[in-house]
């Protein structure tokens, strides 16, 4: 039980990689506030996790709306009292094309959902983790844009490269409060956001083939490495930009 009586928030866990860290923190005993945008979808999550014995509680919204990273950590509150862990995992792939089709509005919607969006998460976790003197604040950033890139998501890349500078700043800025920062950059990963390019089994074999493991990782893959920073398994891990990429960053063939 690496999470015994923890109290987490986890964005974007209606599906994919939220949805299986959601499982696995209840699993390991996690107290859990949910949030995503598909309310009926995150209430299935909260169904599935309380039918198996754990804790949970949702609040549809969207990330990109300060009011709601304000009121997810006010519920975490108002229930448990404290706030130990923020998994901010919500992000979109956002508008794919070359850099002068892109719009300024597929531009904005792709940096608010992925990057301010963990300014708001960050700026309302900290203050209870300082009050309290502990806390881990992570976020899914991506091998996009941290040594690898790929033409037409620009807007993509950008976005998940801030997250990695936001986090080493954070790490500094909060380590003497005891508040561990970090980012979780995940390889090809079976979820909805790969859409098509898991589904298609010449696509999904171009992806794996990518990767040093020559396959795409399975979601609950991406939430057992989530666990390990969000636990005090990583007790001296902070501003870190941790691969769990199957090897994507360093194979050629």
């Amino acid at each position: 039980m690496q999470l015994k009586d923890k109290v987490a928030i986890i964005t974007g866990a209606s599906s994919g990689i939220g949805a299986a860290a959601a499982a696995l923190f209840a699993e390991e005993g996690a107290k859990l506030v949910l949030g995503a945008r598909r309310g009926d979808r995150l209430d299935q999550v909260v169904e599935d996790i309380r039918a198996s014995g754990g804790e949970a509680q949702a609040l549809a919204g969207d990330v990109r709306d300060e009011d709601y990273a304000e009121a997810l950590v006010e519920l975490a509150l108002k229930r448990h009292g404290r706030l130990d862990i923020g998994f901010n995992n919500a992000g979109v792939l956002g508008a794919a094309g070359n850099v002068e089709a892109l719009t300024a509005e597929e531009w904005r919607t792709t940096l608010e959902t992925n990057l301010v969006s963990a300014f708001f998460a960050a700026k309302h976790q900290v203050p209870p983790m300082r009050a309290q003197g502990s806390g881990s604040v992570l976020f899914t950033s991506s091998f996009v844009g941290q040594g690898i890139g790929f033409p037409g998501l620009s807007a993509y890349g950008a976005s998940k490269a801030g997250l990695v500078g936001l986090v080493q700043c954070l790490a500094v800025e909060l380590g003497e409060s005891g508040i561990r920062v970090n980012a979780l950059l995940p390889g090809g990963t079976k979820t909805p956001m790969a859409g098509d390019f898991a589904d298609d089994p010449a696509a999904a074999e171009g992806i794996a083939r990518m990767h040093a493991l020559k396959r795409m990782a399975e979601p609950q893959e991406i939430a057992k490495a989530a666990l390990f920073l969000a636990s005090d398994a990583a007790s001296f891990v902070t501003g870190a930009a941790m691969l769990a990429d199957g090897g994507n960053s360093i194979s050629k063939g």
